[in-house]
């Protein structure tokens, strides 16, 4: 019986939250040809992130050893979500979202706390911490976005690269066929991804306007019909894949809550703001719009929400995906429209898994491929952001070369801080959390020590 409640309530704020975009949607749909070139270019971006979205249910199942009956949910709850979550920050209202193009993913960040605790105290503890942190980064949001001034262009843009340098990895894993093939590293793997690579490139420099926005899409189509021809497209999934699933509030479990696993999940929304910040600058200065506190605010609320409500269905904690943020640069699409129709995809998606399926054809050296320009297309921009930074101070480069060192280091050599405390590597098994806060302390050390020698 208190399932429709919360059934009512979701739908119900969705209903009315969204009834002016769905309008505005149809109002595109009625002028003809940009319906086409809209849900292509929406396309794109779900591409872009359905890899990533889908490899922590599918980690998370195996982790928990759940049936195939439950890894299909995860998987489709998952996307759904992915679409809900991405709505919430899309959609500029009074309280919540940013209103940037922003896509919001499963964070890789919950990966191993998730399969720990799921394990260890169960899945009620598990989901019930889950939502405790997205209570609390709603609750410590107008306090976080007032630290706004502690990222200049030289903490910004360093943590922007160190993203793009934290990704480029998972590109490369890619490239070679992916970490969980007998033959990682075959030279047609490579070939595959060199190949989509290089007509992604070919139709980036030759053409312009939409086919010009569209390069990824086009490279990964084109990929995944070349590999078609080498045996390296499998339709199993889509073959086995059901027509209709919906998300259930507690599906698997309802909420237990337990001290040390929702102190966890609660450092686990701290990093996720704090690399979502970054995105949030990155995406603001490729859109020509400043970011401002309420904006970050709204952002940081969002998410929080996104984590609240993926909990009651027994989904995952959301936060940013920085994949999209050199995607929207690649392509110059910066519209909502886009964004929007890409929300009404992945709540297709995730409401039939038989057509999201469609998606996981793609072999992983075609994406590899594609993530190569994007990824490195983030990397990219956090240097032109570290542009506007006044590099005749010896101060700012020393922030530069530590917090990137630090976190290409972590990068390169995951088990460098392997036997710290569990609590500590929260904050130093990602080289993005550790880049960041070396650069946010270093940039506090230094300024303070400006203003003394000031005075």
């Amino acid at each position: 019986m208190k399932k429709v409640p919360i059934i009512f309530f979701i739908g119900s704020f969705f209903i009315f939250r969204g009834f002016s975009v769905l309008l505005m949607i149809v109002q595109t749909i009625i002028k003809g040809d940009i319906v086409l070139k809209t849900f292509i270019l929406s396309l794109q971006h779900v591409l872009a992130m359905y890899a990533g979205a889908v490899i922590v249910p599918i980690l998370v199942a195996k982790g928990l050893g759940l049936t195939a009956e439950q890894t299909t949910y995860l998987v489709s709850v998952d996307i759904f979500m992915c679409g809900v979550a991405t709505f919430l920050q899309v959609y500029r209202g009074k309280f919540t979202g940013i209103g940037l193009p922003v896509v919001l993913g499963c964070t890789f960040t919950a990966l191993a706390p998730m399969i720990t605790i799921g394990k260890s105290a169960g899945l009620a503890t598990m989901y019930g911490s889950i939502f405790v942190s997205g209570l609390v980064v709603v609750l410590i949001a107008p306090i976080f976005a007032k630290v706004a001034k502690l990222f200049p262009p030289v903490v910004t843009g360093s943590v922007v690269t160190i993203i793009g340098i934290t990704l480029v990895p998972t590109a490369m894993n890619y490239i070679a066929g992916g970490e969980d093939v007998s033959d990682f590293g075959n030279p047609k793997y490579i070939l595959l991804a060199c190949i989509t690579l290089a007509i992604i490139l070919v139709i980036f420099k030759f053409t312009t306007g939409f086919i010009q926005s569209i390069a990824i899409l086009i490279g990964i189509v084109v990929g995944t019909v070349i590999a078609s021809f080498m045996g390296m497209v499998s339709f199993d999934k889509v073959l086995g894949a059901d027509w209709f699933q919906h998300p259930t509030p507690f599906k698997f479990s309802g909420f237990e809550f337990h001290g040390s696993s929702i102190l966890t999940f609660v450092i686990v929304g701290i990093v996720s703001m704090i690399e979502s910040t970054g995105v949030y600058y990155a995406l603001g200065n490729i859109c020509n719009q400043e970011v401002k506190e309420p904006d970050l605010r709204r952002g940081y609320l969002a998410e929080g929400l996104a984590v609240m409500i993926g909990s009651l269905v027994n989904a995952f904690p959301y936060t940013t995906y920085s994949q999209n943020v050199g995607l929207v640069q690649i392509s110059g699409v910066k519209s909502k429209k886009v964004m929007y129709v890409m929300v009404l995809l992945l709540l297709v998606f995730g409401s039939i898994p038989k057509i999201g399926a469609l998606a996981t054809i793609v072999p992983q050296p075609v994406l590899g491929g594609a993530m190569i320009s994007m990824f490195g297309m983030v990397l990219a921009y956090g240097v032109k952001m570290l542009g506007n930074t006044d590099f005749a101070k010896q101060e700012n480069l020393m922030i530069i070369a530590c917090s990137v060192g630090l976190g290409l280091g972590v990068t390169t050599v995951p088990t460098a801080f392997s036997q710290l405390p569990s609590f500590v590597r929260m904050f130093t098994d990602s080289g993005i959390v550790l880049g960041t806060i070396v650069a946010i302390v270093m940039n506090l050390i230094f300024n303070r020590k400006s203003k003394l020698k000031n005075n």
